[in-house]
C-alpha cells in the first residue's frame, strides 16, 4: 500500500542508515526528530497548564468566564485539524508539523500578554489552532515512518508527549514562585523555537523512503477517494481514541478531587495519586512497542482497556488510599497505548485525513470528559460518574477487536 502522506522520493546513498532490506535503522535522525517534537509539544502544553492560575487572576475572569475562554483551545484546534490533513497532503506533513510546532511555540507565550477575558480568547484560538494543526501533523509523519521501520512504535512518540508533560508541569511548578507568568510562558515558548530549529532541520533533511504500491493501477489517486470501508474504519478507530481521551481528560480534572473528598486523602497525596497515573501512561508508552511486537496491536488495545476498566472500578469504588493509588497507576498502564495505536491505525489506513478525523473524536473525548463527570457527580456522586470513565476503557477495547473484524472483512 503506498504511502498516503505526500513525502519526497530520494535516492538512498550507500551510506544511508538503512539495513540490507530497505529499513532504516530504528533511531534514525527523523525518528529523533520526531521524538523531540511530541517531547516539546507536551511540554509547551503543560507549561501552559501550570500558569491558568496566574493567568485568570491577570484578566479577573470568573469560573464560567474562565470555562468560555479555555473552549477557545479545543474550539481552534478542531477548526484547524481538518484542514491541516489537506495541507499535509499537499506540503508534507514534515514540513507542515515545522510550521505548526512553531505557530505553537509562538502563541504559548501570548496568554500572560492579555488583560481582559476577550483578549484572552481570541489568543486561546490561536493557541488551539497551533496545538490542533501540530498534533496532526506530527502524527501523520509518525504514521510514514512507522510504515517504513515497519514496527509498532507510534507509543514511543507519544510517550516523549507524555514525558514532556512531566517536565513541563515539574518545571513550570518549580518556577511559579520565582518568575512571572510572561517570563516563564516565554521562556517555554524559546525552547520550542530552538526545538523547531535543531529538530526541524534534521527532520527536513532526513530522507523520506517511498514504497512503491503492489499495483500501479490499484493505488488511490487521492484520499478523498476512500471507500466507505475506509472511512467506517476510521471513525470506529476516531471513536476508540474519543473513548480513551474522555478517560484521560476526566482523571486529569477529577482525580485529585476524589481521592480527597471520597478516599480522605491529603492534599499532597492526592497530587501524587495523579503523578502516579501519568508516569504509568509514560511507562506504558516507552514499552507500548514492544508489547505491541509480542501480543499485536489489536490485543494491546484490548487488555489495554480493560485493564484500565478494572483499574478505574477499583480506583472509583476503593474503601482505602493505598488501592485508589493502585488502580490509578493500572487505567494509566492500561490507557497509555490504546490512542496512539489508534491514531496509527487511521493514518495507515487513510493518511493525515484519517489522522485529522481520529484526532478531531478523540479530541473531542478530551473536551467532553470533565463536564460530563461534573454533571454525573452532580446528579449521582462523583465515584458513581468514574465508573464511566471505566465504562469507556472498556468500550475502546472492543472497538479494537470491532476494528480488527471489519479489516479482516
Amino acid at each position: 500500500m503506498p504511502l498516503l502522506n505526500k513525502t519526497e522520493a530520494r535516492p538512498v546513498s550507500p551510506s544511508s542508515p538503512t539495513s540490507p532490506s530497505g529499513r532504516r535503522s530504528s533511531w534514525s535522525a527523523a525518528r529523533l526528530a520526531l521524538t523531540a517534537f511530541f517531547t516539546v509539544d507536551g511540554f509547551l502544553f503543560a507549561a501552559w497548564v501550570v500558569r491558568i492560575p496566574d493567568v485568570r487572576a491577570q484578566v479577573s475572569a470568573s469560573h464560567s468566564a474562565l470555562g468560555l475562554a479555555l473552549l477557545c483551545i479545543s474550539a481552534g484546534a478542531v477548526a484547524t485539524m481538518a484542514l491541516v490533513g489537506r495541507l499535509c497532503l499537499r506540503y508534507g506533513s514534515r514540513r507542515v508539523t515545522v510550521a505548526a510546532v512553531t505557530v505553537f511555540s509562538l502563541a504559548v507565550a501570548l496568554p500572560a500578554h492579555t488583560h481582559s477575558v476577550l483578549a484572552l480568547g481570541a489568543v486561546l484560538l490561536l493557541f488551539g489552532a497551533g496545538y490542533g494543526a501540530a498534533n496532526v501533523a506530527m502524527n501523520s509523519a509518525a504514521v510514514d515512518l512507522v510504515a517504513e521501520l515497519r514496527r509498532p512504535v507510534m507509543p514511543s512518540f507519544h510517550a516523549g508527549y507524555s514525558l514532556g508533560g512531566l517536565l513541563g508541569a515539574a518545571v513550570g511548578g518549580l518556577l511559579a514562585g520565582r518568575i512571572s507568568a510572561s517570563w516563564a510562558l516565554a521562556a517555554s515558548g524559546a525552547l520550542g523555537l530552538a526545538v523547531v530549529a535543531l529538530a526541524g532541520t534534521a527532520l527536513l533533511r532526513a530522507p523520506a523512503a517511498v514504497r512503491p504500491a503492489p499495483d500501479e493501477s490499484a493505488a488511490p489517486a487521492a484520499p478523498a477517494g476512500l471507500s466507505g470501508h475506509a472511512r467506517l474504519l476510521v471513525v470506529l478507530l476516531g471513536l476508540t481514541a474519543l473513548c480513551t481521551a474522555y478517560g484521560e481528560g476526566a482523571l486529569a480534572d477529577w482525580a485529585t478531587l476524589h481521592l480527597t473528598d471520597d478516599v480522605h486523602a491529603s492534599t499532597a497525596t492526592a497530587a501524587a495519586g495523579y503523578a502516579a497515573f501519568a508516569f504509568a501512561m509514560t511507562a506504558g508508552r516507552l514499552s507500548g512497542t514492544w508489547l505491541s511486537e509480542r501480543l499485536g496491536q489489536t490485543r494491546v488495545m484490548l487488555l489495554g482497556g480493560l485493564a484500565a476498566c478494572a483499574g478505574m472500578t477499583t480506583a472509583a469504588l476503593a474503601p482505602s488510599v493505598p488501592l485508589a493509588l493502585a488502580g490509578f497507576v493500572l487505567v494509566g498502564l492500561g490507557l497509555a497505548n490504546v490512542f496512539p495505536l489508534a491514531i496509527a491505525r487511521a493514518g495507515a489506513t487513510a493518511g493525515p485525513q484519517g489522522v485529522a478525523t481520529a484526532s478531531t473524536l478523540g479530541y473531542a473525548g478530551m473536551l467532553i470528559g470533565p463536564p460530563v463527570i461534573g454533571f454525573l457527580a452532580d446528579a449521582l456522586s462523583l465515584p458513581a460518574a468514574l465508573l464511566t470513565v471505566a465504562a469507556s476503557s472498556a468500550l475502546a477495547g472492543l472497538l479494537a477487536l470491532t476494528v480488527r473484524r471489519h479489516r479482516t472483512a
